[in-house]
């Protein structure tokens, strides 16, 4: 076979088994997500939700448990027995049997074969397995409350951090568009100083101005680097994995809205809120429960099978025994166990109530506080955007000033300084503005994750 041939084979092969080896499973994944993928891929990966949601399950199968208790059990027994047993032989009277009759008495040892169905079923235990199974229901239907509060809490954290990583590239994007700038400004000192119309001193801080600027451009990039490491983390991604978030911070103006009205949906639909009334519910069973403790009980209990020495005779009615008992139990006095579970009950249902009322007040204020962040934030931005436009005007005006030596360098070093921090402080107030939204929204109980798509003419985070 020609050589050539021999190559095109083993590349070939390699082609081939090289992904049926699989790679690393991270590497066929999109590395561009928008923010509904980000959410999604969060809500299915984390380990956090994934905890929550194992929760359910172990509640389900506690609900059986104590359902269990309401139920008949049925137990299938057995037993072989073989014995020899000489008690008659050792019976104080056992001397005073006539001799022949003694000599005539032989111990041998004998089978005892035994099978039977046993059955037990409560009849009446004054609510107690009732209120048991309320208890099981109440605590499972918090259980998914507690799985919904876990994943609105990922959903914000994902936001958060994909806007963070948004916000830091628009950073990093401002920090190199200043780093251009006083690399062009120090050319065009360099290019005035060759020329004799400036001096060494322009191009010297130009030089500074220059260097300056580095080093925000290097925690501009570190910023990138841990903003995406922290999305990462929440994706379940090597911190290092390429992410790439697709969007834009935008500025949504939202309708002034009732602040009463959005408290009284907050107080309704928050997961803390609605755990903590679960709980009170809870606590009242508890004191049903507390109050059967200890109180009359009616047990039905039955068991039927064969019990016979020869394993022929198992199946003879004739050997067949059975027993049927119908137990009825009133305790008289229980040394006030009865009277101290219920007077922790009581208690308890008053600590709950206690922590609904603190929870509450904490939610009015988390709701207000987001509604005046949002309001600072919209008058940031408003305030940021017609500041950008000023700046980008004095710089211009400066640049030209200083090109027919109307100006100094100093004085361009402190418009692009201007221009930058103004750029700045628009993509931090957008950034605010748009976390905000979704942090009221968060307060609010619902879905943090906005369905909307911004309206035409919306500002945007762009240089």
């Amino acid at each position: 076979m020609p050589k050539s041939v021999r190559f095109s084979l083993i590349f070939i092969l390699i082609g081939i088994l090289v992904p049926a080896s699989g790679w690393p499973a991270e590497l066929e994944e999109k590395a561009a997500l928008t923010l509904e993928e980000a959410v999604a891929l969060a809500l299915e990966r984390n380990q956090q939700v994934l905890i929550a949601r194992t929760q359910s399950d172990v509640l389900r199968g506690r609900y059986r448990e104590v359902r269990a208790q309401a139920l008949p059990s049925l137990t299938l027994n057995s037993s072989a027995l073989r014995w020899r047993d000489p008690s008659f032989l050792n019976s104080s009277s056992f001397d005073k049997i006539p001799a022949d009759f003694r000599n005539a008495l032989q111990v041998t040892p004998a089978n005892l074969l035994d099978y039977n169905v046993s059955v037990s079923q409560p009849l009446y235990t004054s609510g107690k397995v009732g209120t048991a199974l309320k208890l099981a229901s109440l605590e499972s239907e918090g259980v998914g409350v507690d799985r919904a509060r876990v994943e609105q809490d990922i959903r914000l954290r994902v936001i958060r951090a994909f806007y963070d990583l948004i916000l830091a590239e628009r950073l990093l994007e401002v920090s190199r568009a200043a780093v251009e700038l006083r690399q062009k400004h120090l050319e065009m000192a360099r290019t005035r100083y060759t020329a004799g119309v400036a001096t060494e001193v322009d191009v010297l801080r130009s030089q500074v101005g220059l260097a300056n600027a580095q080093p925000e451009l290097i925690r501009s990039e570190n910023s990138v680097r841990h903003a995406r490491s922290v999305l990462n983390n929440l994706l379940v991604r090597p911190v290092d994995y390429p992410t790439v978030a697709l969007g834009e911070l935008t500025f949504v103006p939202r309708p002034k809205e009732d602040a009463q009205q959005i408290m009284r949906q907050a107080v309704g639909h928050r997961p803390e809120l609605q755990r903590l009334r679960i709980n009170e519910l809870e606590a009242e069973s508890q004191k049903k429960l507390a109050n059967a403790e200890n109180r009359l009980r009616v047990d039905f209990n039955g068991q039927f099978g064969f019990s016979a020495r020869q394993p022929s005779n198992l199946w003879n009615h004739n050997f067949s025994r059975w027993m049927f008992t119908l137990s009825v139990a009133l305790p008289i006095f229980d040394g006030g166990r009865r009277s101290g579970l219920f007077q922790q009950a009581v208690a308890q249902r008053k600590v709950m109530e206690l922590a609904r009322s603190e929870q509450e007040n904490a939610v009015r204020l988390e709701v207000q506080t987001a509604l005046d962040e949002l309001e600072r934030a919209a008058k940031t931005v408003e305030v940021a955007r017609l500041n950008v436009s000023e700046a980008e005007r004095v710089l211009a005006m400066t640049q030209d000033n200083y090109r027919y030596g109307a100006a100094t360098t100093l004085d361009v070093t402190d418009a692009q300084a201007a221009l930058t921090a103004a750029r700045w402080n628009l993509l931090q107030g957008l950034h605010d503005h748009t976390l905000t939204r979704a942090q009221l929204r968060w307060v609010m109980g619902v879905d943090p994750l906005e369905k909307a798509e911004p309206t035409p003419g919306e500002e945007h985070g762009g240089n």
